[in-house]
């Protein structure tokens, strides 16, 4: 996929980069339960509950590639029932991860001709919980933003044409054959890409022709019934309900991103406070990425525990002495501040923490950044990111919406995959 700008800022930290290429290759493109047009369709769902047009138009793209029905791209009421009965847990995975019960997993694993199978919902619940996390750095670094006058100013394009995720990271640590897999994905991209333009194109047009059919005859209907003459006119080409080429002929996607979703208004909310309710607070000592969620996951969908693992333990062996020092305090101690913060939030406690040094170690500024960014990515405006921390570098700016990245994946799935357990127990 064209990530140029993500690619650009996880630049900073090239063995994290590795990491996060290959399980994001392993994920969309290696052997696996899920069909690929499903796999980039459910990547729309899980981008779309944050609003990020910038994942939604990449995987569009990439959906339309594998050979995905273009229907598909109207929004959730033209997907197949096994599909759309996926939108709940996307939906509780993006905002309120603690409300996911046996009881979901129980109704997608047992609905007749529409069921899941585990391994399929295994991989459909990492795809979920790492596009939910992608799209926060991307809302964090300002990928999302319009390069330019007009935009964050932070991001600088790489060198044009249609460069592959992996690209960017020659000479940085990428295995070459990875490397090599991808080169010839982006050339066959290149040759692809003028025909998929076109039949977006098309499809847009065919579409729009259609709408307009539609409108202008119940205008006309209504007209007669009011005795009012109606004027030809067309519809706004915005409207559309599939992406479409924009002058630059880049493909973008839907306006309204609303047609992949259901029930917008569900949000985050925070979560009850441990004095509150005792009950429901998931504590990382009975269930553990370590102990429990790793083997879960690798059984029931190879290899991917290895890489999921790799990507976590890259993250926090990335070096932080410089903000740690500005802190006064040990590298590790502060990055388990932000990391234990996260999950704080959503409700993950660790009993051999003190809580009490999140407020010492963290200021306030930083607080704000790191939990708008974690719960609602889509409010992060242009100025968050400018603002915390003037006096840090833009590389450790990237470094702290790395942390965000892999604490919330890791808080989603190990919601998702405890619920799986008691449904399996």
């Amino acid at each position: 996929g064209r990530l140029e700008a993500v690619t650009q800022q996880m630049g900073y930290h090239p063995q994290y980069l590795d990491s996060f290429l290959k399980t994001q290759h392993y994920l969309l493109h290696m052997d696996g339960p899920l069909p690929f047009d499903c796999r980039h369709y459910i990547a729309i769902m899980a981008a779309a509950r944050h609003q990020c047009r910038y994942l939604v138009n990449l995987h569009v793209l990439q959906f339309l590639r594998a050979g995905g029905d273009p229907q598909w791209l109207r929004g959730l009421d033209f997907i197949p029932p096994k599909l759309r009965n996926l939108n709940e847990i996307n939906k509780i995975l993006a905002h309120r991860p603690w409300l996911i019960t046996k009881e979901h997993i129980e109704k997608l694993l047992k609905i007749s001709e529409w069921s899941w199978s585990l391994a399929e919902l295994v991989h459909a619940v990492v795809l979920l919980a790492h596009c939910h996390a992608l799209a926060s750095f991307v809302f964090g670094c300002g990928c999302e933003q319009d390069e330019g006058p007009g935009g964050r100013g932070s991001l600088k394009p790489l060198s044009p044409g249609n460069q592959c995720f992996c690209e960017a990271t020659a000479g940085n640590g990428c295995s070459q054959e990875l490397l090599r897999i991808n080169r010839k994905r982006s050339l066959d991209s290149c040759m692809e890409l003028d025909s998929l333009r076109e039949r977006v194109q098309r499809i847009h047009v065919e579409t729009e022709g259609r709408e307009e059919t539609r409108l202008l005859q119940q205008d006309r209907e209504e007209g007669e019934r009011q005795g009012v003459e109606v004027a030809e006119h067309r519809s706004d080409p915005s409207a559309g309900l599939f992406p479409l080429a924009d002058t630059d002929g880049e493909v973008t996607g839907a306006t309204n991103l609303a047609c992949y979703m259901q029930d917008p208004d569900f949000g985050y909310q925070d979560f009850a406070r441990r004095d509150e309710d005792q009950t429901q607070v998931f504590r990382v000592q009975d269930y553990s990425w370590e102990d429990h969620g790793f083997s879960l996951v690798n059984r029931l969908y190879s290899d991917i525990g290895h890489l999921l693992d790799e990507k976590f333990r890259m993250v926090d062996g990335l070096q932080s002495s410089a903000m740690a020092k500005r802190q006064g305090c040990e590298p590790s101690v502060f990055k388990r501040g932000i990391w234990n913060y996260i999950h704080c939030m959503f409700g993950i406690r660790y009993d051999d923490y003190d809580y009490a040094e999140v407020n010492q170690l963290l200021e306030r500024m930083l607080k704000v950044y790191i939990k708008t960014v974690t719960c609602y990515p889509e409010k992060t405006n242009s100025e968050m990111f400018d603002r915390f921390w003037k006096q840090f570098k833009h590389s450790e700016k990237v470094h702290i919406n790395l942390l965000i990245l892999e604490a919330r994946m890791q808080a989603e799935l190990l919601y998702a995959l405890q619920a799986i357990t008691q449904y399996m127990i």
